[in-house]
Parts: structure tokens; C-alpha cells; sequence
């Protein structure tokens, strides 16, 4: 009898791992000033039992721009409101699962071993420091290039640092030009500077300088796995920030 039973209980536990083998991760596609926060928050999910998400990190722009030519991917996590307004103006996320959860600074980064500061006033101070050499910064078309034109702008020194800007495809691209020595400065989000051992900040640019640095999370309207769902809730939950908030980020 013994036999028996433990016959009729294995076919049905092997069915039940092959099934959980063959399910497919949802695809995340995330802003790349998450890639340490977000890989982490995945592998703590993964622990709980979950299949692991597979995430793609690039600019939120390239990334929205590949939700609007079909691809199949379950999340979108954009490091602005934007470049999720317009997916949602393209019926492209499902509204009611739309949470912003997460905050940044925005930060002059500069060589570890350096001793340079960042003045923000007076301007002249602040455009003689920024116009030494190149100023690294994303594509305004980047959140974080949008993100450091406004705070440049409002603080009356754009016209005169703007020829020393070399623009970066993302902010990730925009730290390495000052991790390798090809820019002295760069303008990038405090937890990337927090992310780099190369780096240090050197400024911080003041709140009021620029539009609010957020995260907004949502599912895609072409997801179909079951697990994305679950995944988002998990990011929003109060265990999921508290990640996020370890690697530099402020909760909302």
C-alpha cells in the first residue's frame, strides 16, 4: 500500500516541476539608473520561490519606443512620468496598475580621488567650475539629460555651459565618461554616483531646480504572464521600496 501511494504522488510532483521549469519570467523593461536596485529586487523575489524576471535596462526613451513598436515585455519601470504618459496616451499600459514609487537627486559626479566641489552660487562660480573641461550629461531626450538642462537653466548658466556638453546615450553612459576619464563632470542621479566606486558627488543640484525626479511602474496592455502582475505588486510593496531605498533611492 505504502508502494502504492508514493506511485500515484510522484507522477503528479513531477508534473507540477516540470510546469514551474516551463514557465517563462516576465520581461521588465527598466530605466537604466536601476539596473543594481531592480537586479536586486529580482533576486529577492526569485528567493520567495518565483521564477526570476528578465530585465532590460536602457534609456526610458529607447525603452518606451520599444513598447510602441510591439515588443514583448511584461513591465515598463521609466525613470520619468513622461516617457509613461505617452505609452498611456497610446492605450499601451494597463491605467489602473500605474504607481510612481520611487524618487532621486540629481548630482554633479566627479572623480573619486579629486577634490573639486560644485558651487551652485553665484553663477559665475558655478559656470567656471562646470566649463573647465567637458560636461558629461545624457541626451535630453534621456530623463536624466532633461532632468539637468532644466536645473541648469533655472539656475542662469546654460547659454554659457552648454558648448562644453558632451551628451551620453543614457546616465549610465554618461557616468562611465567620467569613470574613464573622458569628461571631469557629470551630471547623473545620486544613486548612480552611489553605484560607482570611481565616482564621488561633488554637488548636489537643489530641488527646486528641476521637475521632480520619479519612478512610475505599470503593466504593459500586451502582457499575458501571469507573473508580471504579482512582480509589480511586489516592487510597490513596502518590503520591495525598502530595496530600492538601500541602494540610494527615496520611497513614495
Amino acid at each position: 500500500m505504502r508502494y502504492l501511494m508514493f506511485a500515484l504522488v510522484l507522477p503528479a510532483t513531477f508534473v507540477a516541476s516540470e510546469g514551474q521549469a516551463q514557465q517563462r519570467p516576465p520581461l521588465v523593461l527598466a530605466a537604466a539608473s536601476l539596473q543594481e536596485s531592480l537586479t536586486a529586487a529580482a533576486n529577492a523575489w526569485a528567493k520567495t520561490g518565483h521564477v526570476k524576471p528578465t530585465i532590460s535596462f536602457a534609456a526610458s526613451s529607447a525603452l518606451a519606443r520599444q513598447v510602441e513598436s510591439g515588443a514583448p515585455a511584461d513591465l515598463f519601470v521609466s525613470a520619468d512620468e513622461d516617457w509613461m504618459n505617452e505609452l498611456a496616451a497610446k492605450n499601451l499600459i494597463v491605467a489602473s496598475t500605474r504607481v510612481t514609487f520611487l524618487g532621486n537627486r540629481l548630482v554633479v559626479a566627479a572623480p573619486a580621488g579629486g577634490g573639486v566641489r560644485i558651487p551652485v552660487r553665484p553663477p559665475a562660480a558655478l559656470v567656471r567650475v562646470l566649463t573647465a573641461g567637458p560636461l558629461a550629461m545624457a541626451d535630453t531626450a534621456v530623463p536624466a539629460g532633461k532632468y539637468g538642462q532644466a536645473a541648469l537653466e533655472k539656475l542662469g548658466v546654460w547659454p554659457q555651459v552648454a558648448p562644453k556638453v558632451v551628451r551620453a546615450e543614457n546616465v549610465r553612459a554618461t557616468l562611465a565618461l567620467v569613470e574613464r576619464g573622458a569628461a571631469p563632470l557629470g551630471i547623473v542621479y545620486a544613486t548612480d554616483a552611489k553605484a560607482s566606486t570611481k565616482v564621488r558627488i561633488a554637488g548636489v543640484f537643489p530641488e527646486n531646480t528641476h521637475p521632480p525626479i520619479t519612478y512610475p511602474v505599470a503593466r504593459l496592455k500586451a502582457s499575458t504572464n501571469p507573473e508580471a502582475e504579482a512582480f509589480r505588486r511586489f516592487l510597490v510593496s513596502r518590503a520591495g521600496k525598502a530595496i530600492f531605498v538601500r541602494f540610494g533611492f527615496s520611497a513614495r
